[in-house]
């Protein structure tokens, strides 16, 4: 990838991340005690901000999965991907929602909340990180020595 090419990419993923921060502390979507209320349907503003979320990114993505055209800044074809229903998506899905259950806040909303100045936050993005890094090393450690063992992350 050529360095101006590189700079359009970093950008474009810097500014869509200051978007999605500000949109997500703008709708005090980044405060785990709304999205406590969410989990607890006590509360469904989350639901409207998720709803409109998709209704401004599904339909671009539906056009630019069937254009058969190249990303301009990656080069890699639009193309969905589907994963299939499995034993891991089930298990992750049940651990993930306990994580988002017990820190109320999902991932993205975790940047975003320290950035409002919660800063206790930054325990809960470590232990993200911590968990991630041990499910990599659980996944390698029951690879097979030839590679095909262990399903690869998508």
């Amino acid at each position: 990838m050529s360095h101006s090419r590189r700079l359009l990419f970093v950008s474009t993923i810097v500014i869509g991340g200051l978007s999605f921060g500000f949109g997500l502390g703008y709708s005090g979507m980044a405060r785990p005690e709304v999205v406590l209320s969410f989990l607890q349907l006590w509360d469904l503003g989350l639901l409207f901000v998720m709803g409109g979320a998709i209704a401004v990114a599904a339909p671009v993505f539906f056009l630019a999965s069937r254009t058969g055209r190249r990303a301009p800044l990656t080069g890699r074809v639009y193309a969905r991907r589907l994963k299939s229903m499995d034993r891991n998506v089930l298990i992750g899905g049940a651990i993930f929602g306990v994580g988002w259950g017990l820190s109320g806040i999902c991932p993205g909303a975790a940047y975003a909340s320290v950035g409002i100045g919660n800063y206790p936050m930054v325990w809960g993005i470590a232990g993200m990180f911590v968990g991630a890094y041990g499910q990599g090393v659980i996944r390698s450690l029951s690879a097979s020595p030839d590679g095909a063992g262990a399903p690869t992350a998508e």
